[in-house]
């Protein structure tokens, strides 16, 4: 192999060690707690109440990211918000519902499932250790 490591495809698979597992479910947690207390302020506070909760969305999957140093943080993230605002969206059999059929719901749903998408995927993911210099170097 010319004195270059294996790729980190070729590695085995090792089992994440139990404070990444903690860090995961305590993300995916703190993401329900952001998706409820979204769902309950954009409706208070129209237009401010949106983009402040959709901040809030972004700030948590940006940083979940930079603290498990994976985009992986910022999926568990997302996956508790997604998971919250979805189940608050359908309605109860007595007629009781969250959200209303009007625009600011569904700009919350579209616009924080495209922001949890964009931040998670936009974040640095895993860098290789190393030096600054390219990789084919």
């Amino acid at each position: 192999m010319s004195g270059r490591s294996p790729s980190a495809l070729a590695q085995p698979l090792r089992p994440p060690s139990a404070g990444r597992v903690v860090a995961c479910l305590g993300l995916l947690l703190l993401g329900a707690v952001v998706g409820v207390a979204g769902a309950l302020l954009q409706p208070a506070w129209f237009p401010g109440g949106l983009l402040l909760a959709l901040a809030g969305e972004a700030g948590l999957v940006l940083g979940a990211t930079r603290a498990l140093r994976s985009r992986a943080g910022g999926a568990w993230a997302a996956a508790g918000w997604m998971l919250v605002v979805v189940l608050l969206t359908a309605s109860r059999p007595e007629g009781d519902f969250l959200f209303a059929a009007g625009g600011g719901s569904y700009l919350f749903l579209l616009g924080g499932i495209a922001v949890a998408v964009i931040c998670a995927t936009l974040a640095p993911g895993r860098q290789p250790g190393g030096g600054p210099a390219r990789l084919g170097k």
